[in-house]
């Protein structure tokens, strides 16, 4: 592999997993319009990876306090005491959804992974399911703003977000999009249901690079490139950081809805694309 595709791959992966437009989508379009070759096992299990710094970098004091509060709170119901004794700053109530959250998820990903493999060999049905993220995004303006902050959160807001999540893993469907939408239609505030989504991407990313692993395991050891696929970590994480600082930005001035105008033009040239030349 290039260093130029690695480069290409990286921005790819890095922009368009956080940014509302769907990674999975975007790289179905490019491999089949402009004829780009997939990434190697070894490369996507190195840009998931890249992508999970990003988050790592973004929000580390936030993971930093969960995952304190997570070994208080496995200390606490070691020794049987009130788990929830001396939880008023959120990040433990946050812990605890997050993971309830990842179940549906990692069920639908688990129960319905050949019907999505099927999807992503289609280039149409990206081009309609860009059509749907566009609308969600859309919406996502007109709804009231929610008041529910980070210990507000229910087992039912957890539940649905994180079944909507799972939902997109259909290539076309943003995840983060998709992912703050359901939470401010659970009453979320913007950056409660910006945040959420973010660290709830943390457990599908190592999650999909750990299935990639296990692929390689299983095929052998697949060789690739060191310094390409190093290239390709870095560019992944350095633009996945930068695409997380724009979504902010953007959402805490209510302008999500701008990402829909470009999904809806990549959704209609894609379909035209695809009713013309096949």
């Amino acid at each position: 592999m290039s260093i130029f595709h690695a480069i290409l791959l990286g921005l790819i992966q890095g922009l368009t997993e956080f940014l509302p437009i769907s990674s999975s989508g975007h790289l179905v379009a490019f491999q089949q319009i402009f004829a780009i070759p997939g990434a190697s096992l070894t490369v996507d299990v190195a840009l998931h990876l890249g992508t999970l710094v990003a988050v790592f970098a973004f929000y580390w004091h936030d993971i930093i306090n969960m995952i304190k509060e997570f070994f208080l709170w496995i200390g606490e119901l070691l020794r049987i005491r009130n788990p929830r004794k001396n939880n008023d700053n959120g990040y433990r109530k946050m812990m605890i959804m997050i993971i309830i959250a990842t179940i549906p998820t990692g069920l639908i990903g688990l129960l319905f992974n050949d019907i999505f493999e099927k999807a992503f060999s289609s280039i149409y049905v990206v081009g309609f399911t860009l059509l749907i993220t566009g609308t969600l995004l859309w919406l996502s303006n007109r709804i009231v703003k929610g008041r529910k902050q980070a210990k507000d959160i229910s087992v039912v807001d957890a539940i649905t977000v994180g079944l909507i999540q799972g939902m997109a893993i259909t290539p076309g469907i943003s995840r983060s999009g998709s992912t703050i939408f359901a939470g401010m239609l659970r009453g979320f505030n913007m950056e409660l249901a910006t945040k959420f989504s973010f660290l709830l991407s943390i457990p599908a990313i190592l999650g999909a690079a750990v299935l990639e692993g296990k692929k390689i395991l299983e095929q052998g050891l697949e060789l690739a490139d060191g310094f390409p696929v190093l290239i390709g970590f870095v560019v992944a994480a350095v633009s996945g950081f930068f695409a997380i600082k724009l979504l902010v930005n953007l959402i805490n001035k209510r302008k999500l809805h701008y990402f829909s105008y470009y999904c809806w033009g990549a959704g209609i040239l894609i379909i035209l694309y695809s009713l013309v030349l096949h």
